[in-house]
């Protein structure tokens, strides 16, 4: 599954250590000068684009893959060489950029940038102008009731105060998921360091919603919702309708609560020690000519969001709309507070 369904909150310094290991036994294969290094989320990029792009260009394209941002910056940190492109959300976007990790977009050679959406560069605040960055997707975390099993209920973050699901919903095993789910629905920004409205957004978490689920879970949610073990589950569309027979789908409701949800922008970005930068540019110029970019939506069922003169070229509906991701609010980097989360979230996450 791709990458949304992998937690990313808490476990940079464990991944430093793993990849520390990895990175002294791995690395790209010999330099051919024909070839592109992508470091990209797991099953993230359709092999028919991939394919294209080879045949059009007479090129090679290397994928390595990762689970989190966290595990590739630790990587990244850790001395792995050898990428030219990565595709970091915008958290990490923001604190690579102020790292001096990535090499400016050259946009003279980005001819397809009309092709992206004035939405998509509202929300990226964290690099105006696309800089350092290009939107490759954007999208959000939702919620997926089993209709058969669940009649009426809100289409809201409340849903899980819900006492009569008690024991039949997960919640992401995400920290700025859930926390950016209670503030959103507090009326307070998802990425707020006031410390009497995390106070409340914690208080809401333990008090009416965590009484009632099952687990904070990031990875097997989809598979729990699709044995039927779960009726309600807050996590990513794809996750769940990959699980699910297609000639159920009609049973199952997927929608981003009314109130809005943290949202996230995963961008393309050519690494400073690239050694293929034109190359790069080509093929991210290359994602966002509308029909290849249209390849990529109907292999996830995302909306056109980014690219909306893709939706031309796409021949499978879209799991959510565009309109519903207009409410959501992009999760920033915490700097310095995201230790203050990080322990709210760990009295969320293991205390009673």
């Amino acid at each position: 599954m791709k990458r949304r369904i992998f937690s990313k909150s808490l476990h940079f310094c464990a991944a430093f250590v793993a990849v520390f290991l990895i990175v002294l036994f791995s690395g790209c294969s010999k330099d051919d000068g024909k070839t592109l290094y992508l470091f990209n989320w797991t099953y993230y990029m359709p092999d028919s684009v991939v394919k294209q792009f080879e045949n059009e260009f007479g090129v090679k394209v290397k994928i390595d893959n990762y689970a989190s941002n966290e595990e590739m910056y630790a990587k990244l940190k850790a001395g792995a060489s050898g990428y030219d492109i990565i595709f970091p959300s915008q958290d990490y976007v923001s604190i690579m950029i102020k790292e001096g990790m990535l090499k400016e977009i050259d946009h003279s050679k980005l001819t397809n940038k009309t092709n992206i959406s004035e939405l998509v560069l509202e929300k990226a605040f964290y690099d105006p102008g696309m800089k350092y960055s290009v939107p490759y997707c954007m999208g959000a975390a939702g919620i997926v009731v089993n209709r058969e099993k669940v009649s009426n209920y809100s289409k809201s973050w409340s849903i899980f105060a819900d006492k009569s699901l008690n024991q039949r919903m997960s919640m992401l095993d995400d920290m700025r998921e859930v926390l950016g789910a209670a503030l959103i629905s507090l009326g307070y920004s998802i990425n707020t360091t006031n410390d009497a409205e995390l106070a409340e957004a914690v208080e809401l978490i333990n008090k009416s919603w965590k009484p009632n689920l099952i687990k904070f879970d990031a990875e097997g949610f989809g598979k729990s919702f699709a044995s039927g073990d779960f009726w309600v589950v807050h996590g990513y569309a794809e996750a769940v309708f990959d699980e699910v027979p297609e000639e159920n789908w009609g049973k199952i409701d997927f929608f981003i609560p009314e109130e809005g949800g943290p949202m996230y922008i995963d961008s393309m970005c050519i690494l400073k020690n690239s050694k293929h930068s034109d190359l790069a540019m080509e093929f991210i110029n290359f994602i966002h000519r509308p029909e290849v970019y249209a390849m990529f939506l109907d292999q996830f069922r995302f909306p056109a969001g980014v690219n909306p003169s893709a939706a031309q070229y796409t021949t499978e509906l879209p799991h959510y709309s565009v309109e519903e991701l207009s409410k959501c609010e992009i999760i920033d980097d915490l700097a310095e507070n995201l230790v203050k989360y990080s322990e709210l979230w760990e009295e969320i996450r293991f205390e009673d």
